[in-house]
């Protein structure tokens, strides 16, 4: 099983918009540019919305089926490890192995020497092709990086191998994802990190690093652009490397996480990929609950009353609901509009604060990024939800279309 060079991932925390992503990603296509939807919601977010793994399955295979879709697609266990990996495991063909936990672990001094042993084959100095600076091998080099990554990669292995045992080999796509830490992989520690998945007998067909800058929920790109060209080049010029050197999957490609809405990279990463004709994974999750939101402000009345009450309940309740990500949110409390501002805003209004159109004299990343993470106090609605999603589906779905395709899908391939 092999995944197409181009994979857009997804998420969808309330499983009603399969039908909307799948159009938006089928207009990419219909302008030649083949990409591979991949519907993912990890177990963190099954918890939150008290789903179940096999509605995500559903939910894909509902909207292929409606829409006539006839290319691959899958369905990812989206940031799983030992602990939850069987709850996916019957209906997902795509796995994510979150191993970032473990990065910093100690391994044993066999372990590290027998990584260091591994390496003289590597010779003092490698030269990567596209990359300026060799690489230049010593023991101490070695030994940070073992003591960095190795036990991580080696949990990524026993996660891998249990898959396998269950699914057999070559019948599921896997990833291995190191990008929810706070210090980001140099391309160095990406090439010994890709050794070691090679030494592990990982086939991983994506590996998410930690890039530098800020990769937060649902807004933009923070952080130096000159170093992440240079560094994003880097990397994919030691995926080749590995490729051809440590018997890696020859469709082995990059995958950025909160890839939505990094609007500022997307023509850097555009160029650089039609440069070297390379592939990528970007994976999205909340950026498609946030379209629901601004879907149901559009559609006023009762339901931009529910929009105005999620926030309202978001705001009272911002240190619980940001708990879980707060490597991953930037939210400045002075610019939260009060409950009551937001009570008198029309539907237009709303719509234009969570909307990320980068200059919108409305636009308020603060107020986006705290509904990016409120969506449990929307399942705790329920029904109330759910029924005005189907209400207004005409509506949220065409929101959700256009962000894919007009806000994310023509900047990444240049449409």
């Amino acid at each position: 099983m092999k995944l197409g060079k181009y994979s857009f991932g997804v998420g969808d925390r309330f499983s009603h918009q399969g039908e909307a992503q799948l159009r938006g990603l089928m207009k990419a296509n219909a302008q030649g540019i083949e990409v591979i939807p991949v519907w993912n919601k990890s177990n963190r977010e099954h918890n939150t919305i008290h789903s179940e793994p096999v509605e995500t399955r559903q939910e894909a295979d509902a909207a292929v089926k409606a829409l006539g879709w006839s290319g691959e697609y899958r369905v990812d266990a989206d940031h799983i490890n030992l602990t939850n990996v069987d709850r996916f495991i019957d209906i997902a063909d795509f796995f994510t192995l979150d191993v970032a936990v473990y990065i910093g672990n100690p391994s044993s001094d066999e372990e590290v020497a027998a990584f260091i042993q591994s390496c003289k084959a590597l010779g003092d100095v490698v030269k990567v092709e596209g990359v300026d600076e060799p690489i230049v091998i010593k023991e101490d080099l070695l030994k940070d990086v073992a003591g960095k990554f190795l036990a991580a990669v080696k949990e990524a292995g026993k996660i891998y191998r249990h898959i396998e045992s269950v699914k057999g080999k070559d019948n599921f796509i896997t990833e291995v994802s190191m990008d929810e830490v706070d210090s980001p992989q140099t391309p160095v520690d990406m090439f010994f990190i890709l050794k070691m998945i090679a030494d592990q007998g990982i086939p991983a067909q994506t590996f998410a690093p930690k890039f530098t800058g800020r990769f937060n929920k649902g807004v933009d790109y923070v952080g130096d652009t000159v170093q992440f060209t240079k560094e994003f080049e880097a990397d994919l010029m030691v995926i080749d490397y590995a490729v051809k050197n440590f018997g890696l999957p020859e469709n082995l490609k990059l995958s950025v996480h909160s890839g939505s809405d990094k609007f500022t990279i997307y023509p850097i990463m555009a160029e650089i990929l039609k440069k070297h004709d390379k592939g990528l994974h970007i994976k999205t999750a909340g950026t498609t609950w946030l379209e629901e939101v601004i879907g149901l402000a559009i559609a006023g009345d009762d339901a931009l009353a529910v929009a105005k009450e999620v926030y309202a309940n978001a705001l009272g309740r911002k240190e619980e609901l940001c708990a879980p990500y707060a490597d991953v949110i930037d939210i400045d409390d002075s610019k939260l509009p009060t409950v009551e501002e937001v009570g008198g805003w029309s539907g237009e209004k709303f719509a234009n604060a969570l909307r990320h159109i980068p200059g919108h004299v409305d636009y308020n990343p603060n107020f986006r990024q705290l509904i990016h993470v409120g969506y449990k106090v929307a399942a705790e609605l329920g029904d109330t939800y759910i029924n005005l999603l189907e209400k207004y589906s005409d509506i949220v779905g065409s929101c959700v279309e256009e962000n894919i395709y007009d806000r994310h899908l023509k900047r990444l391939f240049d449409l």
